[in-house]
């Protein structure tokens, strides 16, 4: 999500500002001069409004909730720490990486949207980490000034077996929920990712697979409500925010559109017993002519059956 507000933009027009003499020289060095010394100023108003950032989150959280709490600045020991934690990708954790201002470990819902609304205020973008499984590190990285909400404090995981559904917050892992649910009952599950460490936020607003999508499809073909905080801070679920958006999350691109609190989802039947079977095939044994029978049988095989390479 982009908090800096946008600016018009007017192209110049080349043919009545080219520098025909010596004097429109010295007013071309003026105006560098004065676009140098700008650039100066906004990287001081900048860290101004750090600063005004950080004192407005009090003022937009739950006063029982405290959200000094959940600010960590580079100045705190253990900020490097929990940065690192769930940047899965290292390799764009390099020297040349830039670092966020801030990073928001929300602890109350209320700590997500007066992230948002003093970031849009003061110029700072935003990035939403849930489990920080993304190759490009896009959650965690960013070419602006930025502050990172991480949403691990968010993790909670309710089952209503009446209903067959689950609320699942934004900080909690596949294997967190996967375990939740066999708490509650062994033949039911939900088809989502391998992977025991996906965080739920940003798994499905990016679609979310794994090995029951053969039989019931896509993580996201499964969501039946949801919670947002939108640009404004306000929190919707799927009456409030309407059906076009509640769609466009579902696959496409959450950051774009808000930050995800919570997902409902609907829990599937799966058999108390599943055989799960590995075979191993060098090149040299034939692992390419394997692969090319894969191809040909797959799409005719019982739902009932996942095989992947």
């Amino acid at each position: 999500m982009r908090a800096a507000a946008l600016h018009s933009y007017k192209p110049l027009n080349h043919e009545n500002n080219a520098p025909h003499s010596f004097g429109n020289m010295k007013a071309l060095s003026s105006a560098v001069l004065v676009v140098l010394l700008s650039i100066s100023l906004v990287s001081s108003h900048d860290q101004i409004d750090f600063h005004h950032f950080l004192r407005c989150l009090p003022a937009h959280s739950h006063r029982s909730f405290p959200i000094a709490e959940a600010i960590l600045v580079p100045s705190n020991s253990s900020f490097q720490s929990i940065y690192q934690l769930r940047a899965n990708n290292l390799r764009i954790l390099s020297s040349a990486t830039s670092r966020p201002v801030a990073i928001i470990t929300a602890l109350h819902p209320s700590h997500a949207q007066a992230t948002v609304i003093c970031a849009k205020r003061h110029g700072l973008q935003v990035r939403i980490r849930s489990g920080g499984h993304d190759y490009e590190g896009l959650s965690y990285t960013s070419s602006v000034p930025f502050v990172i909400m991480d949403m691990f404090n968010l993790n909670s995981i309710d089952i209503d077996m009446r209903t067959k559904t689950a609320w699942i917050q934004a900080g909690a892992t596949t294997g967190e929920l996967y375990y939740r649910i066999a708490e509650k009952r062994k033949v039911h599950g939900f088809p989502s990712g391998v992977c025991t460490t996906l965080g739920i936020g940003g798994h499905l607003s990016g679609v979310g697979y794994g090995v029951l999508m053969r039989k019931y499809g896509l993580s996201i073909d499964h969501i039946i409500d949801a919670q947002l905080v939108d640009a404004d801070g306000r929190i919707h679920n799927r009456r409030s925010m309407g059906e076009d958006v509640f769609w466009a999350i579902r696959g496409g691109g959450i950051t774009s559109f808000g930050v995800i609190l919570a997902w409902r989802v609907k829990l599937v039947r799966v058999p108390p017993k599943v055989t799960v079977f590995t075979v191993q095939r060098t090149l040299d044994q034939g692992a390419t002519e394997l692969a090319y029978r894969w191809q040909q049988v797959a799409p005719k095989l019982p739902k009932n059956l996942f095989v992947r390479l």
